[in-house]
């Protein structure tokens, strides 16, 4: 049995085959329509989600599976003070694998300890994201037909960004990567990260304050929105809310190939007239999302590809 609760769970080489099975069910859809016939999936999520909630249940849908599960700690037993151990040994009776959102970071980690089927981390406080960071290299790799001799700009919230921390850990195996981390000082990327990931692995980076310096550098630009519910004072949130906002004025700095990802959901700082831009990508990310949690259920669950 196997978990993924970072994407570093994963090598290389392994990320790329379930690349390459993700783009296959892109490609191939009907074929994988009943691979996970009489499979459960449970969704815990303690945290509020649209996306990535239901993104991974259209992939165990769409493998012709079910799906069981709630969508809040309210709906939940934790409401009753159930711990996490205990809530996950009970959901390993009814279900074949668990998808887990909680605002506590290691909590998947716990939830993996006392499980007796597949845990996937969906997401843990501040701290990782990897199923996101495996739809991000399916976006960057389809759209720019490489992971590797790059320059990646990280905009917005790089301190509570947890699909920031995910891809930089991600990006960092492959050859050639360079990032620009565009941020106000109160958001900066944590120290460790910049030290110990950065730094300690030799990976040339930048702090920036300004995007419109860094446009014109990047191959990629992933955006991201100041989080109102990782801060403890509203003042603050207020005052850093609006630090960047991508226009179509700014998008002319840019290569004529730079891709533009977000993990969603926005809230301004990716203005609507850039949707029409062909190299906004966002919306193309959230397809290859399904796509690639679909390839990790059955790759968790050992399903083997149709013929």
């Amino acid at each position: 049995m196997r978990h993924l609760l970072k994407p570093l769970d994963f090598t290389v080489e392994e990320i790329n085959e379930l690349l390459n099975l993700a783009r296959d069910i892109g490609q191939n859809r009907s074929r994988y329509a009943h691979v996970c016939d009489g499979k459960k999936l449970a969704t815990l999520f303690y945290e509020p989600s649209t996306r990535t909630r239901l993104s991974f249940e259209a992939a165990m849908l769409n493998l012709g599976g079910s799906v069981l599960g709630f969508q809040s700690a309210s709906a939940s037993s934790a409401s009753k003070g159930e711990s996490v151990a205990d809530t996950v040994r009970v959901v390993s009776c009814y279900a074949d694998i668990i998808a887990m959102r909680h605002p506590k970071e290691g909590a998947p980690l716990v939830a993996s300890l006392y499980s007796g089927v597949p845990i996937i981390n969906a997401g843990d406080g501040g701290h990782q994201h990897p199923t996101q960071t495996l739809t991000d290299l399916m976006t960057i790799r389809s759209l720019s037909g490489r992971l590797e001799h790059m320059t990646v700009g990280l905009c917005g919230d790089l301190k509570f960004g947890r699909t920031v921390h995910s891809l930089i850990h991600a990006l960092i195996r492959y050859p050639g990567i360079r990032f620009v981390l565009i941020s106000p000082m109160e958001l900066r990327v944590p120290s460790y990260i910049r030290e110990d990931v950065l730094c300690g692995n030799g990976i040339p980076f930048e702090e920036s304050s300004s995007l419109e310096e860094a446009l014109p550098k990047l191959d990629i630009l992933y955006m991201t929105r100041v989080q109102k519910e990782r801060f403890f004072n509203e003042a603050d949130y207020i005052r850093l809310k609006d630090s960047y906002i991508l226009t179509a004025e700014k998008m002319k700095l840019a290569k004529k190939d730079m891709y533009v990802l977000h993990p969603l959901p926005r809230v301004n700082e990716i203005s609507v007239e850039v949707d029409e831009d062909p190299r906004a990508a966002y919306f193309r990310q959230v397809q290859y999302g399904v796509y690639v949690r679909m390839a990790l259920i059955m790759t968790l669950l050992g399903v083997k590809k149709p013929c």
